[in-house]
């Protein structure tokens, strides 16, 4: 019986990491091909805000493994229409009509936020840069894979139902990849091999009491 506890909990944990971490597999020639077609339509129809060129060279750089999206936001600092109601709306109200649907769907592909803020003030530190333009949050996004986030956006029928409320809501904003170096907090990984371990030895030491008894 103590074997099967841990063994239920390894088997737990590897379907785990399985839906966490994919199958590593970078995107194809073929992948790159079609999804670049497909930006560009929705390019062209007004659903897209990035380039071309930079999201080719983001697919083709695929290593499949997982990245960490940064954004930059800021919001109009006025209400805005809503583009279904027609009615004035707060930006950040409006903003949370795209926000719950889509990271609800990232949820269901293993990605989730690493951390999300507000801005307190202007820049603290700068070289060389532009006139502040007065950043209004900032958050940073776990994705599993580029063709996940990928196939969340552009790529997805629905996402054209939603992303019109963060165009709505949105002055500016800037958002940009990058590659995990260096965390205090090492990921999920680790939260859920602990949670399955504890789980496990309560188990065994409810199971040895209950063999005593």
């Amino acid at each position: 019986m103590m074997i099967s506890i841990w063994v239920a909990a390894l088997v737990v944990y590897l379907t785990f990491r399985l839906w966490y971490d994919g199958l590593g597999k970078p995107l194809t020639p073929d992948e790159i091909a079609h999804f670049s077609a497909v930006f560009q339509e929705s390019a062209d129809n007004g659903l897209s805000t990035g380039e071309a060129a930079t999201l080719r060279r983001f697919m083709e750089e695929d290593d499949g493994r997982e990245f960490i999206m940064g954004n930059l936001v800021e919001f109009n600092p006025s209400a805005v229409t809503h583009p279904d109601t027609g009615r004035d709306i707060k930006a950040s109200a409006l903003l949370t009509e795209y926000t719950q649907p889509f990271m609800a769907k990232i949820l269901r592909r293993a990605g989730h936020p690493v951390i999300a803020g507000q801005a307190v003030g202007g820049y603290l530190d700068a070289w060389n840069t532009p006139e502040d333009p007065r950043w209004h949050m900032a958050g940073l996004v776990r994705y599993r894979s580029r063709r996940d986030v990928i196939l969340l956006s552009f790529a997805n029928a629905e996402f054209a139902e939603i992303h019109k409320y963060k165009i709505a809501a949105i002055k500016q904003t800037f958002a940009f990849p990058m590659q995990m170096r260096v965390a205090l907090y090492a990921s999920p990984r680790v939260t859920v091999a602990m949670l399955l371990a504890l789980g496990a030895a309560l188990l065994q030491l409810v199971f040895n009491e209950s063999t005593r008894i």
